[in-house]
């Protein structure tokens, strides 16, 4: 019997898959300062002859959005199913591994080698399980990143199309805006959240 590989091996994937589980995070929906809606804002500024320039707070942006609140809450819900899944591996091929030194000696030897050549290459998917549920994880961010993304974008731009029609619409947050200082006479966050906030109940009011 390979007992003593196979005990290595399963202690082995264990740890590095319960760590991994444990260490994933949500990069996207879980780094923005939670802030409030700057509701003193005034229209944006405009310069004869210059560039028409407002800015969005995204920070603001993410936290208030309906529909960012709502793919943070299927995010987490898909998370918590790929690591019960992950747990639930992990405990069947326990269970079936401990079922084998207790009952392995009442088997012939044939069924002894196939037995263990079944829990071997079980034992080397769990120890690459993290990996993939990792990038299951990772690969729903996206997807949820991108329409998240999409929404806001295509929205600003016929906000733009069809209002103040500004040169320049720029992105302020928290963690690395590139200006120090904008006047925030120029913040159009309210407008850009209430708009996307009632585009997004009527979509949902359309689907009911």
């Amino acid at each position: 019997m390979e007992n003593n590989k196979l005990s290595k091996i399963l202690l082995a994937c264990n740890a590095v898959l319960l760590l991994g589980l444990i260490g994933i995070y949500i990069l996207h929906f879980t780094s923005a300062p939670k802030s409030k809606v700057n509701a003193e804002a005034t229209a944006p500024l405009q310069k004869e002859g210059g560039l028409t320039i407002a800015y969005v707070d995204t920070d603001t942006l993410l936290a208030n959005y309906e529909y960012a609140k709502e793919l943070e809450q299927e995010l987490l819900a898909y998370k918590s199913q790929q690591e019960q899944y992950g747990r639930q591996q992990i405990e069947k091929f326990q269970k079936d591994y401990q079922d084998y030194l207790q009952n392995g000696a009442n088997m012939t030897r044939t069924q002894q080698e196939a037995k263990e050549a079944e829990l071997k290459q079980r034992s080397e998917k769990m120890a690459t399980l993290e990996q993939e549920l990792t990038a299951k994880i990772m690969e729903r961010q996206i997807e949820e990143n991108t329409k998240l993304l999409n929404a806001i974008f295509a929205f600003v731009r016929e906000y733009n199309a069809q209002n103040q029609k500004f040169d320049i619409i720029l992105r302020k947050t928290f963690e690395n805006s590139p200006s120090l200082y904008l006047n925030p006479g120029m913040d159009i966050t309210k407008e850009i959240l209430d708009g996307l906030n009632e585009e997004h109940r009527n979509l949902k009011k359309n689907k009911d």
